[in-house]
């Protein structure tokens, strides 16, 4: 049975979110959701994230899962948020994320009392796991290059793959991160370019070049053909050198510092001091 996918714009940062579920069985995932914050007034809302829990409402679906593709840099998390809303549902990333913690707890002065071995989530993915939407089976493939703890979620015939390509006229996830490698991105990649050529692609994040209307689906066949970065006749020092020039011209992602924050703790706030304010830190002259 074919997978039901419902995406959802979040405009102020280019993300698409993800509802996909089970015809069948009603079982569902939700994929990167975004919590709404404004840096301007360090206000956050659920805005963004309401629309799907009113989409779940409206279907009659069970939410089973809450999937991040990776500690995203450029908006904040709804995940926690919506395990409020789905107690029964395991919030869940790959294993790679304890790399990333263990990278910004020392950068954001955490402490040693923040752990960095993932236990913010419920479930950490290996690669290669396997775990199921209903009986639509689905596998966990760890896509790293971007950054340590990147993973693609291949659930029936369709791909999330997170950063790690856009759509074709979009190219490829810039690779300067702490943890990032534009070489390992390429390898990534091309893990998934082995997949069927019919397998329909789901993106993250885009931003439209040229003015045309936004996207998220593509497939396999389509990025191997015609991916600006990255198509499969791009050998892997091409991609490297073009990678590497792109980058260095990238600015730092203006949501970097509080969503880095926020995201290695699942999506969950940083615990209030003792007026009962949440407070994000800002490092200065470390990037």
């Amino acid at each position: 049975m074919t997978l039901a996918v419902s995406p959802f714009f979040h405009a102020d940062s280019w993300t698409w979110s993800h509802v996909v579920a089970d015809p069948h069985s009603r079982q569902a995932a939700i994929i990167d959701p975004v919590l709404d914050f404004d840096a301007k007034s360090g206000r956050t809302s659920t805005t963004s994230a309401q629309q799907l829990v009113d989409h779940v409402r409206a279907q009659s679906l069970e939410v089973h899962w809450l999937l991040e593709t990776h500690a995203h840099a450029d908006h904040l998390s709804a995940g926690h948020w919506l395990k409020s809303q789905y107690p029964q549902a395991q919030l869940a990333i790959g294993e790679g994320i304890r790399k990333v913690q263990k990278t910004f707890r020392p950068i954001f002065n955490l402490g040693e009392h923040f752990p960095i071995d993932g236990s913010q989530f419920d479930h950490l993915f290996a690669d290669g796991e396997r775990f199921a939407l209903g009986d639509i089976e689905a596998e966990v493939i760890a896509v790293p290059g971007h950054t340590n703890d990147s993973v693609a979620y291949r659930i029936g015939d369709a791909l999330f793959v997170g950063d790690s390509i856009f759509m074709p006229d979009g190219g490829t996830a810039r690779c300067d991160f702490p943890g990032g490698d534009a070489r390992t991105l390429y390898r990534s990649i091309h893990r998934l370019f082995a997949l069927p050529g019919d397998t329909r692609v789901f993106v993250c994040h885009d931003y439209a070049p040229g003015g045309r209307a936004y996207a998220c689906e593509t497939t396999i066949a389509a990025q191997k053909a015609g991916n600006i970065h990255v198509r499969e006749d791009v050998s892997e020092d091409d991609f490297v050198a073009v990678r590497t020039a792109r980058d260095a011209t990238l600015a730092m992602p203006a949501l970097l510092l509080p969503s880095v924050q926020i995201n290695i703790r699942a999506g969950q706030l940083p615990e209030p001091e003792d007026n009962g304010v949440r407070y994000l830190k800002l490092p200065l002259d470390q990037f």
